[in-house]
C-alpha cells in the first residue's frame, strides 16, 4: 500500500534528520556528566530526561541515530555487494559454479550476526566494524539466493537471448542486462535487511560486541539503562522507542517499495 510507503519513509527519513541534525546541533554534550541531574524526567533543559550519569538522553539519542544508519547502511552494502555478485554469477554461469558458490552461501547461513561478531571479535577486537562485518556477511546468503533465483529466472527471457544473437559478450550482457533487470526484488530485501540490521546493531551493542561504550548508541544506552529500571523508565524507553520506530520504518518501506514495484510490473 502507499500509505505503508509514505508512512516508512517518514520514519527513516525522521532518524536520518535526527542524524543529520547531530552534527551540526546538540542541546548538551552527549558525553557530559551532571551529578546533580541523575535519572531526572524529561523538563525544559532535558526535554528527554537524563540517565544515571545525568546524560542528556536527546544528545545520546540523535547521536546514536549516527551508528544505527552508519552500520546497518553499510552493513546491508556489503552484503549486497559481495552476495548480489556472487548469486548473479553463479546463477548465470551455471554447474559447478553455481554449486560451489551455493555450498559456501550455505556454509554462512551457519553464522548468524552474533556468532560472526563473537569470532570476529576473538580474532581481532569488538567494535563497529566488527559488528559492520558481522552483520553484512551474516546477510550475504539472503541476497546470494536472491540475485541468484532472479538471474535463473532472466537469463533465458528473449531480450537477453537478442542480445546474445546480436554478439555481446557475456560479462556485459550479465551486468547490462540482467542484473539491472534483477534489481526491484533486491532493493525491497535491502529495505527489510536494513529493518534486521538495526535490531543486530543493537543487540552487539548491548552485548558491548558493537559501538564501544564511549560513543553514544541505542544498544549501549540500553545496556547501561537496565540496573535502573526501577529509578526511573526513561533512560531503557528512550532508545527502546526508537529502535522499535526505526525498525518500523524500514520494514513499512519494504513492504511499500515491494507493492509499488510488482504493481508496475
Amino acid at each position: 500500500m502507499r500509505l505503508n510507503l509514505l508512512f516508512g519513509a517518514a520514519l527513516v527519513g525522521l532518524v536520518g534528520a535526527g542524524a543529520l541534525l547531530s552534527f551540526v546541533w546538540l542541546p548538551h554534550d552527549p558525553n557530559a556528566l551532571d551529578f546533580g541531574a541523575q535519572l531526572a524526567p524529561p523538563s525544559l533543559e532535558h526535554p528527554l530526561g537524563t540517565d544515571h550519569f545525568g546524560r542528556d538522553l536527546l544528545s545520546r539519542l540523535l547521536v546514536g541515530a549516527r551508528s544505527t544508519l552508519y552500520v546497518g547502511l553499510l552493513a546491508v552494502g556489503v552484503a549486497l555487494g559481495i552476495g548480489g555478485s556472487l548469486g548473479g554469477v553463479a546463477g548465470y554461469l551455471g554447474g559447478v559454479w553455481d554449486e560451489v558458490a551455493m555450498r559456501l552461501v550455505d556454509t554462512l547461513y551457519a553464522f548468524p550476526a552474533i556468532l560472526m561478531a563473537l569470532l570476529l571479535a576473538a580474532i581481532y577486537e569488538p567494535g563497529t566494524l566488527t559488528a559492520m562485518l558481522a552483520i553484512g556477511l551474516a546477510t550475504v546468503p539472503v541476497f546470494a539466493r536472491l540475485a541468484r533465483s532472479s538471474v535463473l529466472a532472466l537469463k533465458e527471457r528473449p531480450f537477453v537471448e537478442a542480445a546474445r544473437a546480436l554478439g555481446l559478450r557475456e560479462p556485459r550482457l550479465l551486468w547490462r542486462h540482467i542484473l539491472p533487470n534483477a534489481l526491484a526484488p533486491i532493493v525491497v530485501q535491502a529495505s527489510l535487511s536494513l529493518a534486521v540490521a538495526v535490531l543486530a546493531e543493537a543487540a552487539l551493542s548491548f552485548l558491548g560486541l558493537g559501538t564501544p561504550p564511549t560513543v553514544p548508541s541505542w544498544g549501549n544506552m540500553l545496556r547501561e539503562a537496565q540496573g535502573f529500571l526501577s529509578l526511573s523508565p526513561y533512560p531503557a524507553l528512550v532508545p527502546g522507542l526508537a529502535i522499535v520506530l526505526t525498525v518500523l520504518g524500514w520494514g513499512l518501506l519494504g513492504d511499500g517499495l515491494r507493492d509499488l514495484l510488482d504493481r508496475n510490473r
